[in-house]
């Protein structure tokens, strides 16, 4: 069998994913019929059948499904690969971190200060995303180094944990739960998060299941005061966002979440390593086991916070 050309990967991706050969070719820009040829070429030379194909559906077989995990792997190395030439090849170095706003647990601003502290530091350049954006990134090379939060996939990827912290609820401050000190899952059954998941689900579910990405903070915000969303935000992030029109609790078996740093495996770059100690030194000296807040301590917090704003807000 000869090997595998990253063209023949490129169409195979773009028919798995579209599950429509006409789809699948104009997304590629060129015509149905040599797409066609193209992949029962591709099933010769494998010896296997990758589409079950009828006059109204194309269905990946068991094979497709398992070139499809690792074709999506080839077509990211290639592409990081370019990536890195292009990032080094740069005249001016630099360290890019991938994140999503916010959720840094208030750590970035001390982590960006000792890294900078090291004799290899290079400019960082944020690249900010939504929630699940952050590993492709790095995979794809549009990223060296990342904060990332549970769930994440960490195929291809050296990460260390930094913390873990409990999340809260979200609620508007006229919903009727909001009157309760504490809530579980099961209460929220009916309620939907603001990507469209179903809260009883509990939020921790791989983005690539997710209908809809919501990144900014502030739309999250007006959907929860408005009702017409819950959500499920890291301690840390009520902590910093109180507002009038929302109320945070604590829910009992809400699994809580855990920031990481994540960077590409075989990664030899002096900078990211760098990065990584000022991160993990960072995290180690702000947060340990024996002092991490529980939700009900946050809770609190944010009560007495909003007694010095002269919020209206029931928090606790």
């Amino acid at each position: 069998m000869s090997d595998l050309e990253v063209r023949q990967l490129r169409y195979f991706v773009a028919v798995a994913e579209e599950l429509h050969f006409g789809r699948a070719a104009e997304r590629l820009g060129m015509a149905q019929p040599p797409l066609s040829r193209a992949i029962r070429e591709l099933e010769r030379q494998l010896g296997v059948q990758l589409f079950e194909r009828t006059t109204r559906h194309v269905v990946l077989t068991p094979p497709g499904a398992t070139l499809l995990r690792d074709a999506r792997t080839a077509l990211d190395a290639v592409a990081a690969a370019a990536q890195r030439v292009r990032h080094v090849g740069r005249a001016a170095p630099g360290l890019r971190l991938a994140l999503k706003a916010d959720y840094d647990a208030g750590l970035l601003p001390k982590i960006l200060e000792t890294y900078h502290l090291e004799e290899v530091a290079v400019p960082v350049e944020l690249i900010l995303g939504g929630r699940g954006e952050q590993v492709p990134a790095l995979l794809q090379g549009r990223a060296d180094v990342a904060l990332v939060s549970t769930p994440y996939d960490d195929r291809g990827l050296d990460v260390e944990p930094l913390l873990t912290e409990p999340r809260l609820v979200a609620l508007a401050a006229s919903d009727p739960l909001a009157a309760r000190a504490t809530l579980c899952l099961a209460d929220l059954a009916g309620r939907t998060l603001p990507d469209g998941i179903p809260a009883d689900r509990d939020g921790l579910v791989p983005p690539s299941e997710t209908p809809r990405l919501i990144r900014d903070l502030a739309q999250i915000f007006n959907l929860v005061e408005l009702g017409n969303s819950i959500w499920f935000p890291p301690s840390s992030v009520a902590r910093r966002h109180p507002r009038p029109g929302i109320a945070y609790r604590p829910v009992t078996d809400l699994k809580p979440t855990t920031l990481a740093i994540a960077w590409p495996q075989n990664c030899h770059s002096p900078a990211v390593a760098a990065f990584v100690r000022a991160a993990t030194a960072v995290a180690a000296a702000t947060y340990c086991p024996e002092s991490a807040p529980r939700a009900e301590t946050f809770t609190s917090a944010l009560h007495s916070e909003s007694e010095e704003l002269g919020s209206t807000v029931p928090l606790s």
